[in-house]
């Protein structure tokens, strides 16, 4: 399993050709239709779900709404976890994770591309029903309160992130500049 997991991962690292996004996608679909425990375990830790599958749905590959779509069904069916002697807890965290920044997942009627086997548990709670009950966690603040829709949120997550990737390109500019022989175009682009 190990090492299946590893040439899963080595697919979608940094591929941009979304064929083979895609036959990974399903390759990964049906091992974990036809998998036992030991695998499933693997694919649900953190390292697989949002270092290789999360990191797909950066706008910078964009791949297309039914990946997008596939990608997010599967963490939101594992979430929701496995019969057996499978620990969710890495998966979950993602998938609360990516709730809390406003990500919407795809419905249970319309997710065609999850996994089809008995691991999906029977019961299905909403992700609408998930958001209120992750921010009454959160502590109250004390001010004037906000109520965001999720797609606010999101949008402002995308937003830090942007303004967190500008700052490293800045940050390496900076180091890399000599002070007295800087480049014209790299000061143009600080300004």
């Amino acid at each position: 399993p190990k090492d299946a997991v590893k040439a899963l991962k080595k697919k979608l690292s940094k591929n941009c050709n979304h064929k083979e996004i895609r036959l990974t996608l399903s390759l990964l679909d049906m091992c974990i239709e036809n998998c036992g425990p030991r695998f499933q375990s693997l694919v649900v830790k953190k390292d697989f779900c949002k270092d290789k599958l999360v990191k797909l749905l950066n706008p910078r590959y964009n791949l297309p709404i039914d990946m997008q779509e596939k990608i997010l069904t599967f963490i939101m069916t594992w979430a929701r976890g496995f019969q057996g002697m499978v620990d969710v807890s890495e998966v979950k965290e993602v998938y609360l994770e990516l709730l809390k920044k406003g990500v919407e997942f795809p419905s249970s009627d319309t997710s065609r591309g999850g996994p089809k086997t008995s691991s999906q548990p029977s019961t299905k709670p909403s992700p609408s029903s998930a958001t209120p009950a992750k921010r009454s966690l959160l502590p109250l603040p004390t001010g004037p309160t906000l109520l965001l829709t999720p797609e606010q949120i999101g949008k402002l997550y995308s937003e830090l992130d942007m303004a967190k990737m500008n700052v490293r390109v800045m940050s390496s500019i900076l180091k890399e500049n000599v002070p007295g022989s800087e480049n014209p175009d790299d000061m143009n682009l600080l300004q």
